[in-house]
């Protein structure tokens, strides 16, 4: 317990140090240095005309010219996809939008055909609408907005999961970014994208402060920030209220020479408005360890805080501790799944089926977690912490919790679950569900089971 207290604060200082050292190159890239402002390329700015080939030529020659920020004034830049250079802010001014257009052929290679999409045929390669790969010092920023345009995919996006529980339908991402050292993305608002918001992939030192994402509640896989194999990560002070996962740490692979593949990563200080939660997962094949979530609210989401993997994509995922967080109207506070089968709140009033796998290289692994100062109301159940016979989550400790749900907390393939100073209160049923779990600190006639 005391090496998990020193971990922890070892991580809190660690990310301090990466903001005040982010927020520093923050401010270097966007306010010193040339300035390449897009209208002196011929961009418009109209909202009508489109401006593709006018910004392009400004990121370029800013790329060309070693870096400096790139100046989007106030208009409507309505553009195909762009790709980004090293050493460029983009600052994107209040009352300045950066609109993507809607048109698939746009993100498509030529050869590929977006009905080919729909009928299952092919599954892209999608461009992002912004793009990079392989850079540093990437900064986006300015108080302005960058849309997706995402009105025009979601329908066939929510047709195709109708049809096929789970189905995530291929559609570009609104910001992809891979093997970026140094990103800091600050105070701008994404918006409306076809698929994912925001995804740093493989990225090392992200500064991720005072953005606002949004999308339509029901707009299907519009997930807000999934860092992914992403290292020395800090998301602070932001408004996530989309129609996903608002925040999901993903690790779906192996990164040579690293032990895991994300790690050491803080969310702090973010407003979650419905959406699906905070998320580890579903991909943790490549493992995830130390992760911080703190003085964070939760208000109509379909899910908490959340654990998410199965034994095609599972991993270890360690060394977790979420505190001083408060949930309202949340379908469940917790949801830690060794077999996620994408549906969402359900997991945790589901049970896993009988014929899941329990072997294998990629069985998910759940070790050293914990909740602390944990307040929540829950219409449906309070959660689930549901491991596998062969893979038992272990050493979860719930410090100062209280949750009042509908019913009661399932907890199944479990060992050092302990409960301290916390109280589940339930309308229906006992409060703790246990089947093959090792349970502490909440009196025995207060849940049933063995």
């Amino acid at each position: 317990m005391i090496l998990r207290v020193i971990a922890a604060v070892v991580a809190w200082a660690f990310a301090a140090a990466l903001m005040v050292a982010a927020n520093a190159s923050a401010d270097e890239n966007a306010y010193t240095g040339k300035i390449f402002n897009v209208r002196d390329f011929g961009a418009k700015g109209s909202g009508a005309d489109l401006d593709t080939i006018p910004i392009q030529k400004t990121l370029d020659a800013c790329g060309q010219a070693g870096g400096g920020t790139v100046l989007f004034p106030p208009g409507t830049y309505l553009s195909q996809p762009l790709q980004l250079h090293s050493e460029t802010a983009m600052q994107i001014e209040v009352g300045a939008t950066l609109k993507a257009t809607d048109e698939p052929k746009d993100f498509l290679p030529p050869d590929v055909d977006w009905s080919e999409i729909l009928n299952g045929s092919k599954k892209g390669p999608f461009v992002p609408f912004i793009g990079g790969r392989d850079l540093t010092d990437i900064t986006i920023c300015g108080g302005g907005t960058i849309d997706g345009s995402g009105a025009r995919w979601w329908v066939p996006a929510e047709a195709a999961r109708q049809r096929q529980s789970g189905y995530t339908l291929p559609r570009p991402n609104l910001i992809g970014l891979s093997r970026v050292k140094h990103l800091v993305v600050d105070d701008v608002t994404l918006q409306n994208s076809p698929k994912f918001h925001l995804v740093p992939e493989e990225c090392e030192d992200v500064l991720i402060v005072d953005v606002t994402i949004r999308a339509p509640e029901h707009a299907a896989n519009t997930d807000a920030i999934d860092p992914s194999t992403c290292r020395n990560v800090l998301i602070v002070n932001c408004t996530l209220d989309v129609g996903d996962d608002d925040v999901a740490i993903k690790a779906g692979r192996k990164i040579p020479g690293r032990e895991f593949a994300s790690e050491d990563i803080t969310v702090a200080g973010c407003t979650f408005q419905h959406g699906h939660g905070m998320s580890i997962g579903s991909e943790t094949a490549g493992g995830v360890r130390n992760v911080t979530v703190e003085n964070c609210t939760f208000a109509n989401t379909e899910n908490g805080l959340r654990i998410k993997s199965d034994v095609k994509r599972g991993g270890i995922v360690e060394n977790i501790l979420y505190r001083d967080i408060g949930m309202t109207n949340v379908k469940a506070a917790i949801t830690f799944t060794c077999s996620y089968m994408n549906n969402s709140a359900r997991d945790a009033r589901t049970s896993p089926p009988d014929n899941v796998g329990t072997s294998g290289h990629n069985i998910p692994i759940y070790r050293n977690i914990r909740v602390s100062n944990l307040n929540a109301t829950c219409p449906k159940a309070a959660g689930l912490i549901s491991g596998l016979p062969s893979s038992c989550i272990s050493n979860v400790v719930f410090d100062h919790v209280d949750i009042s749900s509908e019913t009661g907390l399932t907890i199944q393939n479990a060992t050092g679950i302990m409960f301290q100073d916390s109280e589940l209160t339930v309308q229906s049923g006992p409060s703790i569900l246990a089947e093959n779990a090792q349970i502490t600190g909440l009196e025995a006639e207060k849940y049933s089971g063995n």
